[in-house]
């Protein structure tokens, strides 16, 4: 139980006249948190043991954990929380705030027997599943306690550029953590990215029950990560004993027991607390025998009120969490952490075993529970069941609460228009016989959009970029040079100010709309999806952009996916891909990115070729992102230059997925489809083909992420007996012959396309890349791994004679 020695302890007991005012504040608070412990174990055990389990498998729960969590939350439920604040509750705790939720009114009864089970409340809060009341869903360990630091910076940005709604004063953003989410590793990222941006307005409050899903939590360990939170700024505080324990302590000889419990190492706390007063009472008196103040306090006590003064830590004592929570709330907007001492499972009969994290009450033991809880069979839904408040009391309690008041009048998700999106965005401007790549292409629309000019007006004013140290090589900066760095302090450009020559004019201030980060990914995908949400947070629409090394999206990867889960809204480009960027090596090389598109939900995926298509998806992504049905949108970029066809494109094949750059023949065998920077090799190729197969067609394929999903979605609208059209892939491959064969090419994994074949059963021969990691000059990479012309010409012998 060592712990270094607080900031700030919890304030002590208040004057008796204003005690007596706080009496029955207190009183219902407590029958709230008794009521809040029954509903999460009830709960659990219902969908453990009397939801029919048809399928034979463990559904599982985490009674101790939501034991352990119940007085923190009811705190700040139920005391502290404003309508502004917005809170990620840790994932084991998801039924005890599905259980707030019903005693404020906001879940349905019958909601609550549906835990885990399909289409029912989520175990771990789930914006998109539970509904409105979920600020951040909190399933991913770890990314939901970051994600409130990058909020408190977005509601900061919005505020600070007149964005949001006046009516709705700024909020505080609050984490409920489980102490073993410390363990991960994108926190302290974002606590350093927080620290670099002064974020101001966030709570950490860390359950700090010492135990993880394996084992009880080392000792000491938070003395180092107090020294980490506050060399980052942030307030401390540590909320180790409780109201009857601080009064022992203050006793003659009473601090002989704090040193008593504070040397006593976790494991030993953990397993002294599950044998109980008996197994503390021989511990203490085995070394404390002889200390006459020690005796007197806990001779006096039977087992159980010993048991329960040992237990009573700063975690599980209503009075000392709300006190130290005013107490920082009146102290201003700085971070603050608090380290909620609490046992795992309390109240529970395996609290502080160290197997408790998955453990459940068996039948015998929850009927024991119901009778201590004065639960009567047939009442173990009702809201306020065995509680010895008058129901009208607590009716009117609950509906005075600061938390209960409405955000607004369409809920705790706010609503905001959609901003304008021109009919066509700036085509970069290519003089005959200019090459270009789309990386180059990419800067330069938005750098032309960032003049803020015209039609672009509004929608400049609304992109926000953002990037891991890679803003000036994905090519944003010009973008930045118009728009400005975002910062809450006003900032010089040194260089600027000493006339030093530089390329970069990045001044610094509130008015600024690129938000420069570490090279940490995971940051950039937690921002992205706080920037991506701030519509509904904060009431403001902000269309987000940002930059990534098309490679790098691995390691940012979990918070892209928890990103798109939460459905934010933003436009990633990750560029350069492939191992089209040849000098740069292995290192940088990147294969599995396409795959990933094509996997991942609430994401629409493409890799353009050229120019002209790229700004047709960049126009698509800003107004798919605002749609009710949009989703985040992620484009695939290449720093290869291409000469740029002279033509007239249909958005509607780019936006589709794909469109013959050469329509094929009438019943022709053979067609070629591309994607991506590959595309000379390809042209060289298909001219070479047409020798032979005049009619051969050649099919520019921009998503095959959008292509299959129209198809799949086609696939299950006839299983379902309903009239569905052809998909675009359909309507693309039905001028081919039904024995045509396919063959495919793009820079990155050929499983990408490789499913083309199950449209209409046809032969494909699917070229890419399955390994990859040397560096070299283009021609070296693509005969090596069969991307060059002669690879292609091989592959159209082989797909047209049935070889190999």
């Amino acid at each position: 139980m060592t712990a270094e020695r607080p900031t700030r302890t919890a304030a002590q007991p208040q004057p008796a006249e204003l005690a007596r005012t706080d009496a029955e504040r207190l009183r219902l608070l407590h029958a709230l948190e008794r009521k809040l412990l029954w509903l999460s174990a009830w709960m659990i055990h219902h969908a453990n043991h009397i939801r029919p389990n048809r399928d034979g498998l463990k559904v599982g729960g985490h009674q101790a954990s939501c034991a352990s969590s119940v007085s923190i939350l009811a705190a700040l439920y139920f005391e502290i929380l404003r309508p502004q604040d917005r809170v990620a509750v840790k994932p084991h705790a998801g039924p005890v705030f599905h259980a707030i939720n019903y005693l404020l009114g906001r879940q349905e009864r019958e909601k609550l027997s549906t835990l885990r089970q399909f289409g029912g409340i989520q175990p771990y809060p789930s914006r998109v599943k539970d509904g409105a009341e979920v600020d951040f869903s909190t399933g991913s360990v770890g990314l939901g306690v970051a994600l409130t630091s990058f909020g408190s910076l977005v509601q900061d940005y919005v505020r600070l550029h007149g964005l949001g709604r006046s009516e709705i004063p700024p909020g505080r953003h609050v984490a409920i953590v489980g102490d073993a989410e410390l363990d991960e590793g994108n926190i302290y990222e974002a606590l350093l990215e927080g620290w670099k941006h002064d974020v101001r307005n966030v709570w950490w409050v860390v359950d700090y029950n010492r135990q993880s899903l394996d084992s009880v939590v080392p000792d000491r360990l938070f003395g180092r990560i107090e020294g980490l939170f506050r060399d980052m700024g942030w307030n401390v505080v540590t909320l180790k004993y409780g109201r009857r324990l601080e009064a022992a302590f203050a006793r003659e000889d009473g601090e002989a027991l704090r040193r008593w419990i504070d040397d006593c190492p976790n494991s030993l706390y953990a397993a002294l607390t599950f044998q109980g007063g008996a197994a503390f009472r021989r511990a203490i008196l085995a070394e404390l025998g002889r200390v006459e103040g020690v005796r007197a306090i806990i001779d006096p006590l039977d087992d159980d009120e010993l048991a329960a003064l040992m237990t009573n830590l700063g975690g599980h004592d209503i009075e000392t969490l709300t006190e130290a929570f005013r107490a920082a709330a009146a102290e201003g907007d700085q971070p603050t952490c608090f380290i909620a001492y609490t046992i795992k499972g309390m109240g529970l009969p395996f609290a502080g075993h160290k197997d408790n994290h998955a453990g459940l009450m068996t039948k015998e033991q929850m009927a024991t529970f119901r009778e201590v809880m004065r639960i009567r069979d047939g009442h173990e839904w009702d809201r306020f069941e065995g509680l010895d408040v008058p129901v009208p009391e607590l009716e009117a309690f609950l509906a005075g609460l600061p938390f209960a008041q409405p955000l607004a009048p369409e809920g705790r998700q706010l609503q905001s228009p959609t901003i304008p999106v021109p009919a066509t965005l700036p085509a970069p401007r290519i003089p005959p016989g200019r090459m270009m790549s789309t990386q180059g292409a990419f800067g330069e629309i938005l750098a032309e959009i960032g003049r803020g000019q015209g039609a672009n007006a509004a929608l400049a004013e609304r992109i926000v970029t953002t990037s891991p140290d890679v803003t000036v090589s994905t090519n944003l900066g010009p973008w930045v040079n118009r728009r400005g760095i975002f910062d809450r302090h006003l900032k010089n450009d040194v260089f600027r100010d000493a006339k030093l020559a530089s390329a970069q004019r990045w001044g610094m201030g509130p008015e600024g709309q690129h938000i420069e980060l570490g090279i940490a990914e995971q940051n950039l995908f937690l921002l992205l999806g706080a920037l991506g949400l701030s519509h509904s947070l904060y009431g403001a629409r902000l269309l987000p952009v940002g930059t990534v090394y098309d490679p790098f999206v691995n390691r940012g990867l979990d918070a892209l996916i928890y990103g798109c889960y939460q459905d934010a809204r933003f436009l990633l480009v990750s560029t350069p891909s492939g191992l089209t960027l040849a000098p740069e090596g292995g290192q940088h090389q990147s294969v599995n990115t396409p795959l990933i598109g094509i996997a991942q939900d609430r994401l629409v995926a493409y890799e353009p070729a050229y120019a002209d298509e790229l700004a047709i998806l960049m126009r698509f992504a800003f107004d798919h992102m605002q749609k009710p049905d949009g989703s985040a949108v992620w484009l695939r970029l290449s720093t290869r230059a291409l000469a740029q066809p002279e033509r007239k494109l249909d958005p509607a094949g780019v936006i589709a997925g794909g469109y013959w750059m050469v329509p094929p023949g009438p019943g022709s065998k053979l067609a070629i489809a591309y994607q991506g920077p590959i595309a000379p090799e390809v042209r060289e190729a298909f001219e070479a083909i047409r020798e032979d197969v005049p009619d051969a067609g050649l099919l520019a394929v921009t998503s095959p992420d959008r292509l299959q999903a129209g198809w799949l979605e086609s696939r299950r609208g006839r299983r379902q007996g309903k009239a569905s059209e052809a998909s675009a892939i359909e309507t693309l491959l039905a001028p081919l012959d039904r024995d045509a064969a396919l063959v495919t090419i793009l820079d990155g994994h050929p499983a990408a396309h490789a499913w083309l074949g199950a449209v209409r059963g046809q032969r494909v021969v699917p070229l890419g890349v399955d390994r990859f990691g040397q560096a070299g000059d283009l021609p070296d990479l693509y005969a090596a791994y069969g991307l060059d012309a002669s690879a292609i010409l091989d592959a159209c012998a082989a797909a047209v004679l049935g070889g190999e």
